[in-house]
């Protein structure tokens, strides 16, 4: 990894042989498919979707989450000469991506392909207005993180901030497919209808197929839709599994709890569905996932929780708003439960990806209640 230039490290400031230099070797292939992602989605553009376009996307994205170091970085990218309309469209798309995903709907995507926009380039540039905010995220937990492990001297504990509350959520009883909707947050399987066409089966090449079918995609519309943009969807899901997915640190239950309280703060119902299900099988407590699905909007999400709970569900909520409000007192809290930099490390990599994955559930598609819910089939969820 040292010989590899690293964007995440330079600009957290992580200084190499750190603890949290050494974790993110630890996770690997997550360090490794964030860095790819990156790759997939600056490394080159297209004739209507060019490099300096996606940029100058990026740079005002990393603006709106205050994130210094990352709008620079994507300024040095972008080149005069972009197309304002383009831009323009983009960017208002770009800003319900950014703060208010859970107020999209299908007439947000009619207003891009209005403005000329394809179906192909519309799923890269959700991904890549995500991906951001997945990045400005990871930059700032760890800028934090690296400051407080490094110090010298122990730093003085700071008093924690308000707890963050529950957003808002769709509470329309139909979807735009006429399906009925869930009103509220549940662990029961739900389905996902997408907005856009999702690519066919048969459409792919064969080493696309051969990528859908080796993660267990080829019959999801989610995962058929983003196969739109094959290197970004590779890329990205080669990242979700390196950070959820592996050996040590953080316990998985609690991983799975972090995407369900990103999902509680973005008001994303599909994906708190399956992670919420994931988080009560692994860890057992039931009741505690309940009680967390259960809180309404403008309530504190962690009230009635285990401190350690309590603690991991105010930093993952934290940092899921934007700009990031995760606090050094947050950080704090972790370790004095004790958390090692290896967990908290996880913890932020877990938050942070979901901020990338409600931003897709949210504006590209919305759930249904499925017919019938007790079949086996429905038991087969799309992950985010």
């Amino acid at each position: 990894m040292s010989e590899i230039h690293d964007l995440i490290d330079e600009l957290s400031a992580i200084s190499a042989g750190s603890e949290l230099a050494e974790s993110r070797q630890f996770r690997a292939a997550a360090t490794e498919h964030t860095r790819g992602s990156y790759q997939a989605l600056f490394s080159t553009g297209s004739e209507s979707f060019p490099l300096a376009l996606r940029a100058a996307i990026a740079a005002q994205v990393a603006d709106w989450h205050q994130s210094a170091g990352l709008l620079q970085h994507y300024l040095r990218l972008a080149e005069e000469g972009v197309n304002p309309q383009r831009l323009s469209s983009a960017l208002s798309f770009a800003r319900r991506l950014t703060f208010q995903p859970v107020a999209a709907t299908p007439a947000d995507l009619a207003e891009l392909q209005q403005a000329g926009w394809q179906t192909d380039e519309i799923i890269t540039l959700a991904q890549l207005v995500s991906f951001v905010s997945f990045q400005s995220r990871l930059i700032h937990g760890f800028t934090l993180l690296e400051s407080l492990t490094t110090a010298a001297e122990p730093l003085p504990v700071a008093p924690l901030p308000a707890p963050v509350t529950a957003g808002r959520w769709h509470t329309q009883p139909k979807t735009a497919g006429h399906r009925q909707a869930p009103l509220a947050f549940t662990r029961k399987p739900l389905g996902w209808e997408p907005w856009l066409p999702a690519k066919p089966f048969s459409d792919f090449s064969p080493q696309g197929q051969e990528s859908l079918r080796k993660f267990g995609h080829q019959d999801s519309d989610y995962f058929r839709l983003l196969g739109r943009d094959q290197p970004v969807l590779e890329q990205r899901t080669l990242t979700d599994k390196g950070i959820f997915y592996t050996h040590g640190g953080l316990a998985r239950a609690e991983r799975e709890l972090a995407a369900t309280v990103v999902s509680k703060v973005n008001g994303c119902i599909y994906c708190a569905s399956v992670h919420a299900r994931k988080a009560s099988q692994l860890s057992k407590l039931q009741d505690e996932v309940a009680l967390l699905l259960q809180v309404q909007p403008g309530d504190p999400l962690s009230d009635g929780q285990s401190a350690r709970w309590q603690a991991e569900i105010e930093a993952v909520a934290a940092l899921s708003l934007t700009p990031p409000q995760l606090t050094t007192a947050h950080l704090q809290a972790l370790q004095q439960l004790p958390l090692s930099t290896l967990e908290i490390t996880d913890l932020i990599q877990s938050a942070a990806f979901f901020a990338w994955a409600n931003r897709l559930m949210l504006t590209l598609g919305e759930p249904f209640i499925p017919a019938e819910t007790a079949t086996p089939a429905t038991e087969k969820t799309t992950s985010a």
